[in-house]
């Protein structure tokens, strides 16, 4: 095998044809105005959210790790060790390459992991074979368990593609068990990534689901323009139509372009205006991929609805103003500390205080009234980039809904309309996306009353008072 050879990542997965899309609430950003006051501007450490992953594979064949943007980063996969069908590991390739990666990720806390296979030319007989019978498994296993401790690695990511329905698919999760427990129970991760959708997909069974600490899924090499934001989406959603759990689901993205394979950094340095296209005409044919506003996007989604975005691959990017790791980094939220705005507790019909259920800053929290306390749970910051922000994350319509009684929640902070707050002079907080207002349902002032949206009509208990 030639791991120097671009034939070895042509195509990291099979054309398929998605069934689903997905409508995405509507982005917006209007500035709450609040009470006129002065106020020291909230800020904070730019960050990725809590549980969001960027990853990114880097090539042993291609690429400077000394390049890499670490900081806009949490995973990288280490690109490619190939089994034997023994069960034993070929020698990883530029192994001083991969000790670098480790210690600049460690240094900047970013988790490195050895992905085992790729596409190798189509070639998966050595998977095959090994995870035929428990023999092979095992020494599989034990080799993979040695170099992750050789090289001091934060977990592995097999990259089989692709196991066929059926046997092939009981072995594959016979195999991807036996590996959960021999990592899990060193503190290591195990990922995998996997083909987009479709017949082949079926190959990995859902019982794999417990086993992985997510899943690398390959939404590139179809859909028409190539890996188009709703073949891409409807790619994420088979996925989690068959199981596999929001977190666990990572939204793979391409660094390159279809028919031909151009790298992104080859296009943008052709014309720096391709940066932010999908399409562009080299030597007279298209070329397409995801620039930066698709890109930003897909990211946009993932934060709402899955557990990170991956790209193939880091070498492929640019650096400065068109990167692309820098463009979902950006759009994940990372890109800027928390906006400057008024912090203090929202207050409501009867003075109650608007209240985070619990002081619980998971996703999906309710957002209620509450007996004022003090607590951070009632700690606001109106922001002047229009959100509302308690325990790290956003005040958010529940699955950006606009109808009447639509309940309000704790959510990640991504940049939709259903997490935009307008304060109206008549006291009323609206939400511009759904065209309605924040609402005590009932009307109540009891402990617990949920909040919601609904028509505008200025009644009590839709009139709110900001921090001052």
């Amino acid at each position: 095998m030639n791991t120097s050879s671009l034939s070895w990542i042509k195509s990291r997965s099979r054309l398929a044809v998605a069934g689903l899309t997905l409508a995405t609430a509507a982005a917006g950003a209007v500035a709450v105005t609040a009470p006129a006051a002065s106020s020291a501007s909230e800020t904070s450490t730019a960050a990725l959210p809590s549980g969001f992953r960027s990853v990114g594979y880097m090539p042993s064949w291609s690429g400077d790790v000394n390049s890499i943007q670490y900081s806009k980063l949490t995973h990288i996969n280490y690109a490619f060790a190939l089994p034997n069908a023994n069960g034993t590991l070929q020698a990883i390739p530029s192994p001083s390459k991969l000790n670098s990666l480790v210690s600049l990720g460690h240094a900047n806390g970013v988790k490195v992991s050895l992905a085992i296979g790729g596409w190798n030319d189509g070639n998966d007989d050595a998977f095959e074979a090994l995870a035929a019978n428990a023999t092979s498994r095992t020494t599989f296993v034990n080799a993979v368990i040695g170099a992750v401790n050789q090289y001091s690695l934060d977990g592995v990511d097999i990259d089989w593609e692709y196991p066929d329905p059926g046997v092939e698919g009981n072995n594959f999760t016979a195999l991807m068990r036996q590996l959960s427990d021999a990592l899990h129970s060193r503190g290591k991760l195990l990922t995998a990534a996997v083909v987009s959708n479709g017949g082949t997909a079926e190959g990995v069974q859902p019982a794999v689901f417990g086993s992985v600490d997510f899943l690398n899924i390959m939404a590139y090499d179809g859909g028409s323009p190539h890996a188009n934001y709703d073949w891409s989406i409807a790619a994420a959603n088979y996925w989690k139509s068959r199981g596999l759990p929001a977190g666990k689901t990572v939204l793979g993205v391409p660094f390159y372009s279809r028919p031909t394979y151009l790298t992104y950094a080859q296009l943008v340095a052709m014309d720096p205006a391709n940066a932010n296209r999908d399409c562009a005409t080299v030597n007279g044919a298209q070329q397409c991929y995801n620039g930066i506003p698709t890109i930003k996007r897909k990211t946009q989604w993932a934060v709402a609805n899955a557990g990170g975005i991956m790209n193939w691959e880091l070498s492929q990017d640019t650096t400065g103003s068109t990167s692309l790791v820098s463009a979902i980094y950006d759009a994940a939220g990372g890109g800027s500390p928390q906006p400057g705005g008024k912090t203090g507790p929202v207050k409501g019909i009867a003075g109650k205080c608007v209240d985070v259920a619990g002081a619980n800053s998971a996703n999906g929290t309710a957002v209620q009234l509450w007996t004022c306390n003090g607590s951070s749970a009632q700690t606001w910051t109106v922001g002047t980039d229009g959100t509302i922000r308690a325990l790290g994350k956003c005040m958010d319509v529940t699955a950006a809904g606009t109808a009447n009684g639509t309940p309000v929640q704790l959510y990640d902070c991504n940049g939709t309309g259903a997490q935009t707050w307008h304060a109206q002079s008549n006291g009323t907080l609206r939400n511009p996306a759904s065209g309605r207002c924040l609402d005590a349902t009932g009307p109540s002032s009891a402990d617990g009353t949920r909040l919601q949206i609904w028509d505008c009509a200025g009644s009590s208990n839709q009139l709110w008072t900001l921090p001052a």
